[in-house]
């Protein structure tokens, strides 16, 4: 079993990727800021990240949380990150996975650039259907297409916290080993949404790049959510000095 670390109300995992045993039936997740105030009103999403068998620390937040609260000095691993250390061990030993969200268009892209850099990984993918919640029909549909490929890995995008939920109530009934939810990774990967530069990530500024080239769309978890996330983060803090 991997050395867990309490973080808030979260076990967040050892960052040491290579202690993973991905033979293991699993479901990894990640935490960042913004996930965590959404939790904070979401009971279900807040359980899926809590029975994750694996969730990684992925944002600046969380990291600073893990150092405040529990003296803990963690690394943030991305999405992006677990994503490209998976594909490179599916490479190593000719293995499978599956991407499961994203448009038809997203999936062609994905598919297309690995067939590329990856030529020994078997590749499928499956388009749900664009819905806030999905039917039974459409679990079974979706869980019938997991299983007639049995992937080695499952990938997940449909972002947060959709994905979580779904990926765990829905765990027993896929006949994969590891799950892993990464949203935004399926664009990042077909080249949809261009992740910043190493540049920006090692100076732990990847948010703000992202805030200025999406500013719509990402004002309100930058903006809003951060400033929220450090008041959480003081009131437990505060709490732990009573």
């Amino acid at each position: 079993m991997l050395k867990t670390i309490p973080l808030l109300e979260y076990q967040v995992f050892t960052d040491d990727i290579l202690r993973i045993d991905f033979t293991e039936r699993q479901l990894i997740t990640t935490i960042n800021q913004y996930s965590y105030c959404i939790a904070e009103s979401d009971y279900q999403f807040k359980k899926a990240l809590q029975d994750s068998d694996i969730l990684l620390p992925d944002g600046v937040g969380i990291v600073i949380a893990a150092r405040l609260l529990k003296k803990q000095r963690i690394k943030k691993i991305a999405g992006a990150d677990i994503h490209q250390y998976l594909l490179e061990s599916l490479q190593e030993k000719s293995g499978s996975c599956m991407y499961l969200g994203a448009s038809e268009n997203t999936l062609s892209k994905i598919k297309k650039r690995i067939h590329i850099e990856y030529p020994n990984i078997n590749v499928a993918t499956f388009s749900p259907p664009y819905k806030p919640t999905f039917s039974k029909e459409d679990n079974d549909q979706m869980i019938a297409a997991v299983n007639a490929v049995k992937p080695d890995v499952l990938f997940v995008g449909m972002t947060a916290p959709k994905q979580e939920k779904w990926a765990a109530n829905n765990k027993q009934f896929l006949e994969t080993n590891t799950i892993c939810a990464i949203g935004a990774v399926f664009d990042f990967y077909a080249g949809t949404v261009k992740r910043p530069s190493q540049f920006w990530i090692d100076l732990k500024l990847e948010w703000f790049i992202r805030l200025v080239k999406e500013p719509k769309r990402m004002w309100r978890r930058y903006l809003y959510y951060g400033p929220f996330f450090l008041y959480l983060l003081l009131k437990v803090f505060l709490k732990g000095k009573e």
